[in-house]
Formats: C-alpha cells, structure tokens, sequence
C-alpha cells in the first residue's frame, strides 16, 4: 500500500469510527420538534454560536496553517492553504440574497432579526468578551443556554492545543453538513407561511450547501490526512476529537429540543 492509499485508508476508518454518533446527529429528534416559527427562533438561538465560533476554528488553522505574519514566507502545503484561505473568503465575505458582500455570521444575524429571534445572547457573550481578559471567562459568565456555553467551552479547548491535526478533525468533522435534507424541508414548509420572515434563513440554508458543498468536504479531508500523515498518535488524537465534536453538536441539539418542549409545557 502507498502513502496515498494508506492516508486514504485512515481517513475511511474515522469515518467509519464516527459513523455512528454523526447518525444521531442527522437522525437527532430536535428537527422534527420544529414545527413553526417559534421552533425556529429557538434553534437559531442556540444555533447562531455555532455559526460564530466556527469561524474561530477557522481562523485558528489559516494562523497554524499558513503566514499571517510578517515578513511573509511560505508555509506548510500548497493545497492546506488553498482550502483554509477560501473557505475564510466564502465565511468572510459571501454575498446575501441582493449580492452585497457580508458574513455567514452577519446574514445569519440579519435572518434571525427578521424572524425576531432574540439576539441577547450572542449579543451579551459579545461585551463579555470585550469585559473578560480570557474566552473562558467570557464565556463563563455570559448568560446564554447552557448547551451552546458547553458547545463553545468545547470548541475553544480545541483551539488552545495549537494542534492543527486536532482543529483540523475537529472542523472538517463537525461541520454544518450534519444538518439533513429534512430540516430543509422543514423550512421550506415554513417559509411558504411566514415568507417575510423565514426568506433570509432559508436563503442562509441554501447558501451554505452552495458555498460548501463537495469541493470544501473533499479539500478538508485531504488537509486531517496531510496533517496526520503517518502518526499513529496524531490519528488517535484526530479519532478522538472528532468525536467528541460530534457529541459535542448532539448536546447543543439535546438543548434546542429541551428548549422547545419547556415551551410545550408553558
């Protein structure tokens, strides 16, 4: 067997490894608790800290993994930085429905402002961030659900390795290509009766398998397969944290669920 044959190989075996928990996550009973706006709003409060700190993990590989600073000097593989540097493009600066330029995390902000969603907790972790000297201390504090606070917590441990094989699994592992087609439909059927409410999440939502689609799924498993090359212990590392990425995501959704049923009962 190759280089290439075995990078694939081990690449298949994580993904047979995670084969499981990234099931639960599609097949997670939080979807079909959706039924109406309400629902909606509810997911989008707690889904908003995913959109933002998932450009954290990618910032945290474009500093690993190419040169931000000065002077500047290659680094690392040519096709790494390719993946990272257009990935930040797309999440950075996309374009929203009438083609202006903005973020993933600002259109998600604008389409949960239309379907009035409350932003106190993104907004509270915000000037959190800006009072606290760590992350940690922010994140601690700010009053927000405590599925998402745990979510976050997660995501900012990986980071604080400084390991881009363990961010690197971590990104490419839990990523938002867990959200199934059924929940698409969801807002599709909820978009024809609350049009002026719903058209900028499900522009987001459509945008989002547009924009990352095969290509960036195909780069990132090339980039935890380049990174982890032939190190056992990096591929233990990389199995280990992607898992718990995707516990970590069957949480924030265990959250949403439990969201919405107290609001049943109320």
């Amino acid at each position: 067997m190759n280089q290439l044959q075995q990078k694939s190989s081990r690449i298949q075996d994580l993904q047979l490894s995670t084969e499981l928990l990234r099931n639960k996550i599609v097949h997670h009973p939080a979807y079909e608790a959706i039924q109406d706006l309400d629902g909606i709003k509810l997911f989008m409060e707690h889904h908003i800290f995913a959109v933002w700190d998932f450009m954290s993990l990618l910032k945290a590989l474009q500093i690993e993994l190419t040169c931000t600073t000065l002077p500047w000097m290659p680094v690392g593989n040519a096709d790494v930085r390719y993946l990272i540097n257009e990935i930040v493009t797309g999440e950075e600066s996309d374009i929203d429905q009438f083609g202006a330029r903005k973020s993933h995390f600002e259109l998600y902000l604008e389409a949960m402002n239309q379907c009035d969603a409350s932003l106190t907790g993104i907004n509270e972790l915000h000037a959190k961030i800006s009072q606290f000297s760590t992350i940690d201390q922010a994140i601690e504090s700010a009053n927000i659900p405590e599925a998402a606070k745990s979510f976050l917590q997660f995501t900012f441990e990986v980071i604080a390795t400084k390991k881009p094989h363990i961010i690197a699994a971590v990104f490419t592992f839990g990523r938002e290509d867990l959200i199934p087609n059924m929940f698409h439909t969801i807002v599709n059927d909820i978009h024809e009766r609350f049009p002026n409410q719903v058209s900028i999440f499900k522009y987001y939502l459509d945008r989002h398998i547009e924009v990352d689609g095969e290509h960036h799924s195909h780069l990132a498993l090339q980039m935890v397969a380049e990174l982890c090359g032939e190190d056992d212990q990096k591929w233990e590392e990389a199995s280990k944290y992607a898992s718990r990425a995707l516990e970590s995501r069957i949480d924030l959704w265990n959250g949403v669920l439990e969201a919405i049923k107290q609001t049943e009962i109320a």
